[in-house]
C-alpha cells in the first residue's frame, strides 16, 4: 500500500525541499522546521491538535504537547512514527505540516477546504484519504456525517477532522493496546480508522432500518406528514450512498497494490476484511434508496386514492343535491301554474269575458288541475319527480 524507503531521511524529506515547501517555510506562527539551534519557546497547546504522539515498535515513546515539539522529537527518532490529530485546524498548522512532511498542496488545500467526496489519491510517497463518517443521532431521528481527511507518509499519519465523527481517540486506545499490529507502521494506522468509520456506519444502518420500518407503519396509516419523512430520509441515504459508495472502489485499489507495496500479510487480511464489509454497507445503502422510492411511489397511489374517494364523495353528494334540487324545483313548477292562473283573474279588470260568464270559475279550477296533472306527467316522465 505504501512503499518503505531505505533509509528515514530518504523517506520524509530525503534532503530536497519542493517550492511548495520553500514558499510555506515562512508561514507565520508555524514551528518551522531548520530554524537555528536552541531551546524552542514556550508555546501554548493549539486547540486544534486533539493529541500528538510518537511511537517505536508500535510502542508510544513520547506524547508533545506542541507540533514543534513533535517536529523535534521525530527528527531524533531514526526509527519513529508520528501521529497527529487535529480538529478543524487553521491553516498555519497545515502549513506547517506541510512544510515539515513535505505534503502535496493540492492535498492540503482539500484538507482546509473540506466538504470533499470520499477519495484515495497518491502524491508521491504519501497517501491522502478523504473519509465521509456518519454517526446517527436518536433524539431527531437523523444521520449527522463528518469529514475526515488522513495523510499517511513512510514515519507519519496525520488526520485532519471536521465534524463530531468518528472517535479517533478509541482508535488510537485500540491500536495502542495492539502492539504488534501498530508495528506495522502508518499502514496499520490507516487500516484502524477505515475500520472504525465502515463499522460506525452500521448503528446508522440500523437506525435509518427502523425509520423506514416507522414510515411503512405511517404511510399505510394515512399520517400527512409522512411525505415529508420520506422526502428527508431520502436526502439522507443519497448523502449515506455518497459516503459509502466511493469506499467499496477504495478500498478494491488498495487491495490491488498490495504486491507492488508489498503490504504486510496481517494487513491484507484486515483490508479485505474492511472491504467485505463496506461492500455490504453499501449493498445495503442501495436497498435503502430502493425502499424508499418505492415507498413513495406507494404513498403517492394511497394519496391518489385517497383523493378520489374524495371526489367520488363529493360527486356523490352534488348528485344526490341535484336529485332534490330537481325535485324541489319541479313541485315549485307544478304550484305555479295554479298561482299564475290564479293571478290572472284576480285582477278584476271589467274588461274580462270570463269574470261575468258562469262557467268562468269551474273553467279556472279545471285548468289550474290541467296543467299541475300535466306539468306532474312531463316531471315524472323526465325521473324529476
Amino acid at each position: 500500500m505504501l512503499e518503505r524507503p531505505g533509509g528515514r531521511n530518504g523517506g520524509r524529506n530525503g534532503g530536497r525541499k519542493s517550492v511548495w515547501r520553500r514558499a510555506v517555510t515562512a508561514a507565520p506562527a508555524a514551528p518551522a522546521v531548520g530554524t537555528s539551534p536552541g531551546p524552542e519557546p514556550e508555546e501554548a497547546v493549539p486547540v486544534s491538535v486533539v493529541e500528538a504522539a510518537l511511537y517505536r515498535d508500535g510502542v508510544r515513546v513520547s506524547s508533545p504537547a506542541t507540533l514543534a515539539e513533535t517536529f523535534r522529537e521525530l527528527r531524533e527518532q531514526p526509527s519513529g512514527m508520528a501521529w497527529i490529530g487535529l480538529a478543524r485546524p487553521p491553516a498555519d498548522e497545515l502549513l506547517s505540516l506541510a512544510a515539515e512532511f513535505d505534503l502535496h498542496p493540492l492535498a492540503v488545500e482539500d484538507a482546509m477546504e473540506a466538504h470533499q467526496r470520499p477519495k484515495l489519491e497518491r502524491y508521491g510517497e504519501t497517501l491522502f484519504v478523504v473519509l465521509r463518517a456518519a454517526r446517527y443521532l436518536d433524539a431527531p431521528e437523523e444521520v449527522d456525517f463528518g469529514e475526515l481527511h488522513v495523510f499517511v507518509g513512510p514515519d507519519f499519519v496525520i488526520t485532519v477532522r471536521h465534524g463530531a465523527a468518528p472517535d479517533l481517540s478509541a482508535v488510537r486506545r485500540r491500536m495502542e493496546d495492539s502492539p504488534d499490529l501498530l508495528k506495522l507502521g502508518p499502514e496499520a494506522v490507516l487500516y484502524a480508522i477505515l475500520d472504525a468509520v465502515v463499522d460506525g456506519y452500521a448503528p446508522v444502518v440500523a437506525g435509518v432500518q427502523n425509520d423506514i420500518d416507522e414510515i411503512e407503519t405511517e404511510v399505510f396509516r394515512g399520517d400527512p406528514e409522512v411525505s415529508r419523512r420520506i422526502y428527508e430520509l431520502s436526502r439522507e441515504t443519497v448523502e449515506f450512498q455518497r459516503a459509502t459508495r466511493p469506499l467499496v472502489g477504495m478500498l478494491h485499489g488498495l487491495i490491488a497494490g498490495f504486491a507492488k507495496y508489498e503490504t504486510h500479510e496481517e494487513l491484507q487480511r484486515y483490508l479485505r476484511d474492511v472491504a467485505d464489509h463496506v461492500t455490504h454497507t453499501s449493498e445495503r445503502v442501495d436497498g435503502f434508496r430502493q425502499a424508499l422510492t418505492e415507498i413513495l411511489t406507494v404513498n403517492a397511489t394511497l394519496v391518489t386514492q385517497q383523493q378520489n374517494a374524495e371526489m367520488r364523495a363529493l360527486a356523490e353528494a352534488g348528485f344526490e343535491q341535484n336529485e332534490e334540487v330537481k325535485k324541489i324545483s319541479s313541485w315549485a313548477a307544478i304550484l305555479f301554474a295554479p298561482t299564475l292562473v290564479g293571478t290572472i283573474y284576480g285582477m278584476n279588470f271589467d274588461s274580462m269575458p270570463e269574470l261575468h260568464w258562469v262557467l268562468g270559475y269551474p273553467f279556472a279550477i279545471a285548468l289550474m288541475g290541467v296543467v299541475c296533472v300535466s306539468l306532474y306527467l312531463v316531471f315524472k316522465r323526465k325521473d324529476w319527480l
